[in-house]
C-alpha cells in the first residue's frame, strides 16, 4: 500500500455515506407508525457498532486494525438545514397541541361528571354537545374566550 493514510480516508468516508444513506437521521414523529428505527442523531451505540464492524471490514483487506470508532458530530447540509428546522418546530407545536388538546378533554370529562354529580344541571345529548363544543373551544383556542352574556332564554 502506498499510501495508507490516504487509503483510510477513503475508506472511512465511504463508510459513514454508506451508513448515512441507510440509516435515517432523525425519527419522524408519527405515533400511527410506530417504527423503532435505528437513527444516526439517537442510535450513536448501534450506529458506531456498524461502523466499527464496517470500517474492520474494508481496512482489513490492507492489513489495518481498526481499535475503535464513532461518529462525533452530524450536522444537516446547509441547503436542508431550513427545511429540518421546519420540520422540528413543526413537530414541536404537534406536540404542543396534542398535549392541549388531551388536557381540554380531560377538563370537559371532568367538567360533565361534576355537573351530573353534583344535580346542577340536567343535559339532554344535543346541549351536552353544544357544551364539550364550547369548552373545547376555549380550553384549545389560542386567545382568550370573550364571554357573551344571554339576557334571555336559550329555548323558545
Amino acid at each position: 500500500m502506498d499510501d495508507y493514510v490516504k487509503y483510510v480516508e477513503i475508506q472511512s468516508e465511504a463508510a459513514v455515506r454508506h451508513l448515512a444513506g441507510v440509516y435515517a437521521y432523525d425519527t419522524m414523529e408519527d405515533e400511527d407508525l410506530q417504527i423503532q428505527e435505528v437513527t444516526l442523531r439517537d442510535g450513536s451505540g448501534k450506529i458506531n457498532e456498524m461502523l466499527e464492524a464496517e470500517l474492520t471490514e474494508r481496512l482489513s483487506r490492507a492489513g489495518i486494525d481498526v481499535l475503535e470508532s464513532r461518529i462525533s458530530h452530524l450536522a444537516y447540509a446547509p441547503e436542508i438545514a431550513g427545511a429540518m428546522l421546519q420540520r422540528q418546530q413543526a413537530s414541536a407545536v404537534v406536540a404542543a397541541r396534542r398535549q392541549i388538546v388531551n388536557g381540554a378533554v380531560g377538563m370537559v370529562d371532568m367538567a360533565l361528571a361534576m355537573l351530573s354529580e353534583k344535580g346542577i344541571v340536567q343535559l339532554d345529548e344535543e346541549r351536552k354537545a353544544a357544551m364539550v363544543s364550547n369548552l373545547l373551544v376555549v380550553l384549545c383556542g389560542e386567545k382568550a374566550a370573550t364571554p357573551i352574556l344571554n339576557a334571555g332564554t336559550l329555548y323558545p
